[in-house]
């Protein structure tokens, strides 16, 4: 297998064949992010991308996932995309899974008739970062939409019958009552949005990134660990909608809490409620532990 640069991918697809689509992320501006700095961005040709996907066959034989990298693959042109996902599913009988980040942009740049059409081709799941619910907060971040304009993105995906995995920022806000309004913002989107899962990070710093000069300047705070641990109590706390499967094992939390909103929300609760109760950082991932 080639790749340009480094690769990045959800820690659900650890097992997943990681095919790049694209170079980067289309928009590659959100102030806390990191992950592709180094690249400019671009999609690569259709004949590379089957070439990959051959090369991939000889190695694996066959394969039950796959991951389309980079940053924001749906971006790509449907008829593509389309094409990738039918040499896929023709080279791989046994696959079962193909996963994407998704931009909020890109997705709103897709017909609901597209987007239908990449569910039915066998796009099963997409990551959106929704990061908040918060508009003034989504706007000083700078990814790009609103709070309606996220909302509606990720409506289209779910009733377009793909599997929505929601990725939002503990911590984004920083403290004081800016963060009980991000949480807040957060569990009320997600509540209209209605995806299958949602993803908690935590805000770390990521060297040569707005977020982090901001940070250097004294311009922006970082929760300590128990404040990111009230975001979460209060999103539990806030979020109404059945079935929801919260993921919060990433390595950036402090706390890894996850379970189904609301079958398991006291006990989700109370594993919180005792750590805030007790101060006790013995109960928390260590600092060298933890990484966006």
């Amino acid at each position: 297998m080639r790749y340009e640069g480094n690769i990045f991918r959800p820690f659900s697809e650890a097992k997943s064949y990681l095919l790049q689509c694209t170079i980067g992320c289309s928009h590659n501006q959100c102030t806390f992010c990191g992950m592709y700095k180094d690249k400019k961005y671009r999609i690569r040709s259709l004949e590379e991308i089957k070439t990959d996907i051959a090369m991939a066959k000889n190695y694996y034989n066959d394969l039950e996932k796959v991951f389309l990298c980079d940053g924001d693959a749906i971006a790509i042109d449907t008829d593509i995309l389309l094409e990738i996902l039918d040499e896929l599913y023709r080279t791989f009988p046994s696959l079962r899974h193909v996963g994407s980040y998704v931009g909020p942009r890109s997705t709103l740049n897709k017909s609901m008739s597209e987007l239908t059409a990449l569910r039915a081709a066998g796009l099963t799941k997409a990551y959106l970062g929704v990061e908040t619910g918060d508009d003034r907060l989504l706007k000083e971040v700078k990814k790009g939409v609103s709070y309606q304009e996220m909302l509606q993105a990720g409506q289209n995906l779910v009733n377009a019958g793909i599997n929505l995995s929601a990725m939002v920022l503990l911590g984004l806000a920083g403290p004081g009552e800016r963060s009980r309004e991000h949480a807040l913002a957060t569990a009320e989107i997600i509540n209209n949005m209605k995806p299958q899962y949602l993803a908690a990070l935590t805000v770390t710093p990521v060297p040569n990134t707005v977020l982090h000069r901001q940070v250097l300047a004294g311009e922006f705070k970082i929760l300590d660990a128990f404040e990111t641990l009230e975001e979460m109590k209060w999103i539990f706390e806030n979020i109404t909608i059945d079935g929801l499967k919260f993921v919060g094992a990433h390595a950036s939390n402090y706390l890894p809490v996850s379970g189904t909103l609301q079958k398991d929300r006291q006990k989700m609760l109370d594993v919180v409620n005792n750590v805030l109760e007790s101060q006790d950082k013995r109960y928390l991932r260590s600092e060298n532990m933890r990484g966006l």
